[in-house]
């Protein structure tokens, strides 16, 4: 323990913040609960400055908001080290006291107090003989009251004994040990260390009397009671009332039929062993007792769990593939993946760790399609619902020690199926979050792991149970999002958008039929014409699954319902003209490509969580210095594809009759709308650099050419992604060719026949063949490259670049 001494003889302006309850000695570390306005706004404005605050005690603790007069005139100048936000508006703060100071003059009341503050000179004492039987004195009296307070840290009573200065010895134990908020003030405000020390002593000694009278009267009441016979006279009491309501609640009744349960499980040696030991911990508990309660959870929960039983699993291929053909339309190689993966397991039925990941837009039928599995098989089919779990103790369950502890979502979904070999469905386990209580991920490793989760161990139950019989299947949207090392571990099956066909198909075999039963009405009292299916999909939904086409179906429904009710007609047929009438104004307009050929305007691709879209990408020259301006909510990878498509295309100047410094005398801006939403990615670099070379060249872009590609410095195109959401998104359109990087041919053969049969496929090693298949061809020669990128002083800064004006 360091002597007390001064950080600081400089006076100084702080904020104060006044204790209630609270004491604050220096050199002392304190934690407490910050809550009051003021105190909070001192409390920040200290730590904008140095962390440096006056903590001073208040006189009266019933005061919410003392003035400043009704403070303890001495505090202690503190240095704040950690802050912590809690709930609400609280927050709790740790400090370290520095020096003694007193408030010299106060400087502002409002919105929080600050003053100016000076440090207290301290009269050291010199070391006699005086001042040492004084500190003996004072240890001794202290060991006395140890004896009364046998709880004192250790770390406490080790500091007492090594302190040698009087008033760093006398901080320490007031801070320590006295109970008596106004001692402890007085102690503060005590400028001499011999009085303090001696102020101390008494109130030590006064403190050791009261705690003696306290031992005394208790040990005179404890005399007084027969603790025993209280005891027995109590659980009798309990008994007699148990019997006369009817209720068994003998423990050792219910740990032998725990015991009996337990022996004819027949379980592993370790499991059982476990579940008897807590049979003779029950067995051995008082009547009434609350730890009797935890166990007897404890054995209910183990005993319902399947530990032997298995489902009978019938795998008839043929079965499986009726049932998928029924319950969903399309998803050929979807259905062929999952054939193929029963086909296994009949002919190998030990074989473990098939676990299968569905990827796909919502809505698409990823959840319907484990249904329809454990449908086909025979198999018990259970839900687990990821999405937003950031807590481990959700997967693997709490500790059963703890108030409230329950089995995790695993164990809980076993016991629901009430069979160890089980379809368990975890729904978008792309969503999983991880925080301070742990990563529910890292948890789901085991599960998913064949080699390790025929010993899974929850921690509520403790005890290893065997997972390698259950059929995991799981779905996410964004394949991306799932962690590595977890989709390592399965095989991935990817669901695409559906196409319009598909769609229309689903409505008239699925969608219309569910709805027609679900509003208490039949085919022959509502009908859907052909064209009315196909409106509804273009014009009222746009989604890649069909979710919101079976809610506009529903809504279509239920107005024909009222109608019917109402006694206004008998039959309905929805056509495609009293759409309007039903369902009001289109919400989509079909996204049509351009309808001529135009300058500076590219369609390019782009792929989202909710299947592909087009992205026009817009380019317009203007006279100035070179500058380049990037719009439409662009992110840091498109900014930099968008730099290097401009390098490329200046290495390209001659070949499209472009004046060789358009880097210099024109400004170039790039737009890709819509603004509002943010887009990122490298693949939108050839379709940026052929829009820059069309509009500085003037030469017209082919309005039914769509492009996707990442491009390089030198020109060369790049593999990309999500092609077969992006080829589809270009059919919807009426796009007739799509350009793409030499590399991505292999990935034709995944897409749809009817793309493949509509759309022309052009790869492409280098931006040259881009330009040559995208670029229209121009019916007269082009002028020389000095005329053709003179820009006119009179054409304003927003018009876009278009060859009239790029041949003035």
């Amino acid at each position: 323990m360091s002597t007390e001494n001064e950080r600081n003889n400089a006076p100084a302006v702080l904020p104060v913040l006044a204790l209630r309850g609270l004491v604050l000695f220096p050199e002392m570390v304190l934690h407490f609960d910050v809550g009051r306005k003021k105190s909070i706004l001192a409390l920040n404005a200290a730590m904008n400055e140095n962390q440096t605050i006056f903590l001073v005690p208040q006189i009266d603790l019933t005061e919410d908001d003392p003035p400043m007069d009704h403070l303890c005139p001495v505090g202690v100048v503190a240095t704040v080290r950690q802050v912590v936000k809690q709930t609400g508006d609280g927050i709790r703060i740790l400090v370290q006291g520095k020096y003694r100071a007193k408030m010299d003059a106060q400087l502002q009341n409002d919105p929080f107090p600050i003053a100016a503050v000076s440090p207290v000179p301290m009269r050291k004492a010199a070391i006699t003989l005086k001042t040492e039987a004084l500190i003996r004195s004072v240890k001794e009296t202290f060991e006395q009251y140890l004896e009364f307070s046998p709880r004192m840290a250790p770390d406490v009573i080790i500091g007492v004994q090594s302190s040698k200065d009087p008033g760093s010895l006398a901080d320490y134990i007031a801070a320590n040990v006295l109970q008596d908020y106004a001692g402890k003030q007085r102690i503060l405000c005590e400028q001499s260390s011999i009085k303090r020390l001696e102020k101390l002593l008494v109130m030590l000694s006064n403190e050791i009397q009261i705690l003696a009278l306290e031992t005394e009267i208790n040990n005179k009441v404890r005399d007084q009671i027969d603790e025993n016979q209280r005891e027995y006279y109590l659980r009798e009491q309990i008994k007699a009332i148990s019997e006369e309501l009817g209720e068994s609640d003998n423990p050792q009744d219910e740990a032998q039929e725990f015991k009996q349960k337990v022996l004819a499980l027949h379980l592993d040696q370790e499991v059982e062993e476990k579940l008897l030991k807590e049979c003779e911990r029950l067995f051995k508990m008082p009547v009434g007792s609350h730890e009797a309660n935890v166990v007897r959870n404890y054995l209910d929960i183990c005993l319902d769990l399947p530990w032997n039983r298995l489902s009978k699993i019938n795998i008839d291929v043929k079965k499986a593939q009726r049932i998928l053909d029924k319950d969903h339309y399309g998803l050929k190689k979807v259905k062929e993946r999952i054939l193929e993966m029963l086909a296994v397991r009949k002919l190998a039925p030990d074989i473990k760790g098939q676990i299968l990941c569905l990827v796909g837009p919502p809505g698409v039928g990823k959840t319907s399609i484990a249904k329809s599995i454990a449908k086909a098989i025979g198999s018990k089919y259970v839900r687990v619902a990821l999405g937003g779990v950031r807590d481990e103790s959700e997967i693997r369950g709490h500790r059963k020690t703890y108030i409230g502890a329950m089995p995790g979502r695993i164990i809980s979904a076993i016991k629901q199926a009430n069979t160890r070999n089980p379809l368990i469905l975890f729904d978008e386990i792309d969503k999983l979050g991880s925080d301070f209580r742990g990563d529910p991920t890292s948890a789901l490793l085991e599960v998913l792991d064949s080699e390790q989760n025929n010993t899974f161990h929850d921690h509520y139950i403790d005890l290893p149970f065997d997972l390698s019989d259950v059929l995991f299947v799981t779905t996410a949207n964004d394949y991306s999002a799932i962690p590595a090392p977890l989709l390592d571990r399965m095989d991935v099956i990817t669901l695409s958008s559906y196409t319009h066909e598909e769609k229309y198909h689903i409505a008239k075999k699925h969608l219309i039929p569910k709805q027609l039963k679900k509003h208490g009405l039949t085919a022959q009292t509502v009908r859907f014409t052909d064209e009315a299916v196909h409106e509804m999909i273009e014009g009222y939904t746009r989604e890649a699954g069909v979710r919101t086409l079976e809610r506009t179906v529903a809504s279509v429904l239920r107005k024909c319902a009222k109608q019917i009710v109402s006694g206004e007609k008998k039959r309905l047929t929805i056509e495609a003209k009293s759409l309007e009438t039903l369902l009001g104004p289109q919400k989509y307009r079909r996204e049509q490509i351009g309808k001529k050929d135009e300058v500076g305007v590219v369609n390019g691709l782009a792929w989202t969580s909710v299947g592909g879209e087009t992205m026009p990408i817009e380019v317009a020259v203007m006279e100035g210095n070179g500058k380049i301006e990037l719009t439409g909510s662009l992110g840091d990878v498109m900014k930099e594809s968008a730099k290097t498509a401009i390098t490329c295309v200046r290495n390209r100047t001659a070949a499209y009759h472009i004046r060789p410094d358009f880097y210099k005398t024109c400004d170039i801006h790039i737009h890709v709308p819509e603004g509002a939403v943010p887009k990122d990615g490298p693949s939108a670099g050839i379709a940026m650099a052929t829009a820059v070379v069309s509009a500085l060249s003037g030469i017209p872009v082919h309005h039914d050419v769509a492009m996707t590609g990442e491009i390089t410095l030198r020109g060369k195109v790049l593999p990309i992604g999500g092609l077969k959401e992006k080829s589809m998104a270009a059919y919807r359109n009426g796009v007739k060719t799509i350009i793409i990087s030499q590399e991505n041919q292999p990935d034709l053969a995944e897409l749809d026949q009817v793309v493949t049969d509509s759309i022309r496929f052009i790869p492409a090693e280098t931006i040259d063949t881009v330009l040559e298949n995208a670029l229209a061809p121009i019916i007269n020669e082009p002028k020389k490259h000095e005329e053709r990128t003179t820009v006119p002083t009179d054409i304003p800064d927003s018009a876009v670049a278009n060859p009239a004006f790029l041949s003035q």
